[in-house]
């Protein structure tokens, strides 16, 4: 259990706040094409078993991931049909202050005027609602040894929580027991344990919504049972009083005040805006579009830290026979195309990595027919993208099995789980 444990925990550090896009979205037949392609590479597969390896499930998750961050990646390369040079000129928003204001283009690839522009000026951020609790002596107990029971009421739900003080427990122990209650059960709050310079503890709970609506007056509110012992314990605790309001955000937009639960929120169907500080006075962040060179380096620059981070996970597990064959296929996808990417400004290192010459790709839009620059690109994409799929569709291949027997050839019954091991290897491999 302790190696599962382990596995879980690494994905969720490593992953579980990682941003999903449209991309992780897919159509039936999209579905459809990867289960008919995991049955058909099992139909012939020969029966192994999994080398006993700690490594072996942190590798898994970190190559499936980075397969699926390239294939994310080149999918929002391809959003139009309109030809190779639109796929790598995807639109890219820029901003006047990124400290301010961030803006990411989110229409689709054929759409929007490039000359789309506007001004924002922020007033305030939306904010959660927080509530502080009491600080307390970390080591003494003030609560009587009892069971106790409080409500929580959201906006959309009420849920009745209860928790026991035992005597051997302490304040810390308490607020630590109420943390984890809050934290695993769902109900849209995030709690954590705040000291103070005397060293006495306090739990803090803060709504993940911001900003209210005309009907709300609060986020959450908690509210003891009425009994003595729950409404003692609660005044104790003071985790039911508001220190801070949750409130909308508020910018001005082209001259227009305008209003926010939230501070990330679309203008037009286009733009994509996070507001991530106030204004100076009178002074405006301008949203629009980048260049067109300065936008297909960007994109560029956005497939080469996806390639490049593929390889890096590679090369943190060199010391091991997997990590060894991955590097040596995604290094080939790079050496087979280095000097038509070099020709164009996408220079290739000695360890496999990619990186963009911004002047040599301006250079080469500039002197070159761009048919034939955007040619070498997208062989360059199309080829990291087959890899990738590869690599997602039966991960299994780039870890140490042992063979035990060969199926025989052409007579073999469709296979489809064998190579999805890999979402049970954690099971499997410690059995």
């Amino acid at each position: 259990m302790a190696l599962i444990d382990s596995a879980y925990h690494y994905y969720l550090s490593a992953y579980a706040n990682s941003a999903t896009t449209r991309y992780d979205t897919h159509k039936k037949s999209e579905l459809r094409s990867v289960c008919n392609n995991i049955i058909k590479i099992n139909k012939e597969s020969p029966l192994y078993k999994i080398r006993s390896n700690k490594h072996i499930p942190t590798f898994l998750i970190d190559i499936k991931e980075n397969a699926r961050k390239v294939k994310n990646v080149i999918s929002s390369l391809s959003d139009s049909g309109a030809g190779l040079e639109n796929a790598f000129q995807k639109k890219v928003a820029v901003s006047s202050d990124e400290d301010i204001v961030r803006a990411e283009y989110v229409g689709a690839s054929d759409e929007g005027d490039v000359s789309q522009s506007f001004e924002i000026e922020v007033r305030n951020l939306a904010a959660p609602q927080s509530n502080l609790g009491n600080f307390l002596d970390s080591q003494a107990l003030d609560f009587e040894p009892a069971d106790y029971t409080f409500d929580l009421i959201t906006t959309t739900n009420s849920y009745e929580f209860q928790y026991t003080v035992k005597p051997d427990d302490t304040n810390l122990s308490i607020q630590e027991k109420l943390s984890r209650l809050f934290n695993h059960s769902g109900v849209g709050l995030n709690a954590e344990i705040i000291t103070d310079e005397k060293g006495r503890s306090a739990l803090m709970l803060t709504s993940k919504q911001t900003g209210l609506s005309d009907s709300e007056s609060v986020l959450f509110d908690i509210k003891p049972k009425a009994s003595t012992d729950s409404i003692e314990a609660m005044e104790t605790l003071g985790i039911h009083h508001i220190t801070s309001p949750a409130q909308n955000a508020s910018f001005i937009l082209d001259g227009e005040e305008h209003t926010s639960y939230s501070n990330t929120f679309t203008v037009n169907q286009v733009f994509e805006v996070t507001l991530r500080g106030i204004s100076p006075e009178d002074d405006p962040a301008r949203i629009g579009f980048k260049t067109s060179i300065d936008a297909v380096s960007d994109n560029l620059n956005e497939l080469a830290d996806a390639y490049n981070s593929f390889i890096e996970t590679g090369e943190r597990y060199s010391d091991y026979r997997q990590g060894t064959r991955l590097l040596r296929d995604l290094r080939n996808i790079a050496f087979s195309h280095r000097n038509d990417l070099e020709s164009v400004g996408i220079m290739v290192e000695e360890n496999g990595t990619i990186k963009v010459d911004e002047d040599a790709l301006a250079e080469a839009i500039d002197t070159k027919d761009l048919d034939s620059v955007f040619s070498v690109l997208d062989s360059f994409k199309t080829s990291l993208a087959a890899r990738a799929n590869n690599v997602s569709i039966d991960p299994i291949q780039y870890i140490d099995k042992i063979v035990v027997t060969y199926k025989k050839p052409g007579q073999n019954f469709p296979s489809p789980y064998h190579s999805s091991l890999y979402s049970g290897l954690m099971l499997d491999h410690i059995c």
